[in-house]
């Protein structure tokens, strides 16, 4: 029988996400008792203004119609607006912003936009997989930039090689980080954008987590001076209101990269709903309320009581400064995919192998905050009783 299958989707690398989530239902369909800290999915809901507010927009006809592809004018005002009052940073609406469904959507497309084949796109390791994914179905060439631990878990730039730089692109960079949970000061920025306007290629800046920070809340790449002529930065409305499910979000700066980018969204989806923009207008417009405060409250106990778990049973690892994952050394003599199926196996508890965004994710474990306070207590009962 003939398969269906390109050729391109071989290059892709393993999705371990699919496994572990295969595993996780098998177990929980034979009853056991599983505590999930695997894929980064807010446990709580929406808040209820947002709610609200789409229950009013979802009545009106004009919203039943298809959106307009780049975003309302309205939406785009609101970013403009969030980014003036969060960042300090003037945005045009018209030209410098656009509406993403879900900035997954936007990121993996961003290669089909601005690389052509045989282009080199830098991207971190390890990193959210959807980088490389998009680059292979563009047919651009990956080349990876280590991220370490001895280095904050930012990419050294100067160690990209010279015949490397003159064929780059586009290069990839996500702070606050997925899935160390680093942040990125704002000198680093200064070194990337002057690098990139150094040698012309593109920066994609990956914002999704920038809402979700437990100190000082992180700087904009947009911030820094001519990082317009050289970067555009991907914001979320996911995490930061606990809309995963309603796709929405929007990329902002280089307008030149944009409308490349929008051309290519007009030839593959027909825009957000318009009642899911206007509930993204809510958010934007309230991203002070007590509620948002009351959430990262909540995301900071429960990382305080795994971070102190996960050392009482001898695991080494960082306080994460941002985001809701917690990136933990493996056991030592285990690697990352065996820690992960031992844990789940042995403990019925989920974690997610660093294996999975990378080569340089190997020998840790990533854990996300979405578990409530006393599970995550259980969990690391089980851990203090488990022998790696």
């Amino acid at each position: 029988m003939k398969t269906w299958h390109a050729d391109r989707l071989s290059k892709l690398p393993p999705y371990l996400f699919v496994e572990i989530d295969r595993k996780k239902r098998a177990a929980r369909a034979a009853g056991r008792d599983i505590i999930d800290f695997g894929v980064g999915d807010p446990d709580q809901p929406t808040h209820r203004f947002i709610i609200e507010r789409m229950s009013v927009a979802i009545g009106d006809p004009a919203n039943h119609r298809y959106a307009q592809g780049i975003g309302s004018r309205e939406f785009r005002e609101t970013a403009a607006d969030y980014f003036r009052k969060r960042f300090d940073v003037a945005l045009d609406p018209e030209s410098e912003i656009i509406a993403l469904v879900g900035t997954k959507e936007g990121l993996g497309h961003l290669p089909t936009a601005v690389v052509d084949p045989d282009d080199t796109v830098l991207i971190p390791d390890p990193g959210y997989p959807v980088y490389e994914a998009g680059t292979i179905f563009a047919g651009g060439k990956c080349h990876f930039m280590p991220l370490r631990e001895e280095s904050q878990w930012l990419p050294r730039l100067a160690e990209i090689p010279s015949e490397v730089r003159r064929r780059v692109r586009l290069m990839y960079l996500n702070y606050p980080n997925n899935p160390t949970g680093a942040c990125a000061p704002r000198s680093f920025f200064e070194e990337a954008v002057a690098f990139a306007r150094e040698h012309g290629f593109l920066i994609a800046q990956d914002a999704a987590y920038a809402e979700l920070c437990f100190g000082e809340p992180p700087p904009s790449m947009l911030s820094i001076a001519g990082a317009k002529e050289v970067c555009i930065e991907f914001h979320s409305l996911s995490k930061t209101f606990n809309m995963t499910g309603w796709r929405v979000g929007f990329a902002a700066g280089n307008a030149n990269a944009l409308v490349a980018l929008a051309k290519v969204k007009s030839n593959v989806d027909s825009g957000v709903f318009g009642a899911v923009q206007q509930a993204g207008i809510e958010g934007l417009r309230n991203i002070g309320r007590s509620e948002i405060k009351a959430q990262m409250d909540l995301y900071r106990r429960r990382r305080d009581v795994l971070v102190h778990g996960l050392r009482e049973a001898g695991w080494r690892v960082a306080t994460p400064q941002a985001t809701f994952f917690v990136w933990a050394r493996c056991p030592e003599g285990l690697d990352s995919m065996t820690t992960a199926t031992r844990l789940l196996d042995e403990i019925d508890v989920v974690a997610i192998p660093g294996s999975g965004f990378g080569k340089g994710g190997e020998g840790y474990i990533r854990f996300a905050l979405t578990v409530d306070e006393d599970r995550i207590h259980e969990a690391m009962r089980r851990l203090a009783a488990w022998r790696a």
